[in-house]
């Protein structure tokens, strides 16, 4: 599945009664875009008892995280489909950053709403010479399910995503993990561009929804966004495509994160095929 080209590969386990845990060789394995299906990620999907469904998600590189919005829109969009989740109607997904809200109107994407985001930081100062050398205008930190630094620049395209941000994943947060950099800048019509550098991938990805969510919360923080109750903020990814943020107001802190959910093909694993996938 494709969530505005943040692409994944999903496991539908929801008929094996227990949702499997997948080795890390074997994630890479099925992620590997030679040898492999080739991915940014894997989700194992597994339905809920009472309608809805849970999903674990893993980086290319075999580790788990707790969230992944693109990936999350994706299981949104995979439930309806699959029959999972009543149509027209909220329904639950279950993920290692809690039990969260979703919806697939007619007609509409999916969408789903995220816990607040936490340990907000508007005023991140970054490492010396690193700012002055993107141009940094101001930096942000938040954890939408998984930790962003939010870097506000004056053109995406002139960063040098890949030189720059494996120091700074790091150098900022004072997490052991580190966390992904995202960078916005103003589009020529007005809205707001993003590009992300995405821990567990090392590298770029076309798009990260919870990079959205924490991005579109720090613009609104800094005033770069309008604040009034329902309005979104529109962040066009690598891909072209767009991801829509509801950021959280007074009255519900909780965020909302729209965008696609795409399925790109299906197939069958043969048995032992994941066996045989594993490096001996």
């Amino acid at each position: 599945m494709s969530g505005s080209g943040n692409d994944f590969v999903f496991l539908d386990a929801s008929g094996l009664g227990a949702a499997p845990s997948v080795p890390a060789d074997v994630t890479a394995a099925l992620c590997a875009r030679g040898p492999g299906i080739g991915a940014d990620g894997l989700v194992v999907l597994d339905a809920l008892p009472d309608s809805g469904v849970r999903i674990a998600y893993y980086n290319s590189d075999g580790s788990r995280a707790t969230l992944c919005g693109n990936a999350t829109l994706c299981a949104a969009a995979l439930a309806d489909r699959l029959g999972l989740a009543p149509s027209d109607a909220a329904f639950r997904i279950a993920t290692d950053a809690g039990v969260l809200k979703a919806e697939v109107r007619a007609g509409q994407g999916p969408r789903f709403q995220l816990e607040p985001v936490a340990d907000l930081d508007p005023t991140v100062v970054l490492p010396d010479g690193v700012g002055g050398a993107i141009g940094a205008l101001r930096a942000g930190f938040g954890v939408a399910g998984v930790p962003h630094l939010v870097v506000q620049v004056p053109d995406v395209e002139r960063v040098d995503l890949n030189g720059v941000s494996p120091a700074l994943r790091r150098a900022t947060t004072g997490r052991p993990d580190g966390a992904n950099v995202n960078y916005v800048s103003r589009s020529p019509s007005g809205g707001w561009r993003m590009r992300t550098f995405e821990r567990g991938v090392e590298g770029e990805t076309l798009a990260c929804g919870t990079g959205a969510v924490a991005s579109a919360t720090l613009l609104a923080m800094w005033g770069e966004a309008g604040t009034d109750p329902g309005a979104t903020i529109s962040l066009e990814t690598r891909s072209g495509r767009h991801l829509v943020v509801t950021p959280p107001t007074e009255a519900d802190r909780r965020p909302w994160l729209g965008g696609e959910g795409r399925l790109v093909f299906t197939g069958t694993l043969p048995p032992n095929s994941l066996r045989a996938l594993r490096r001996e």
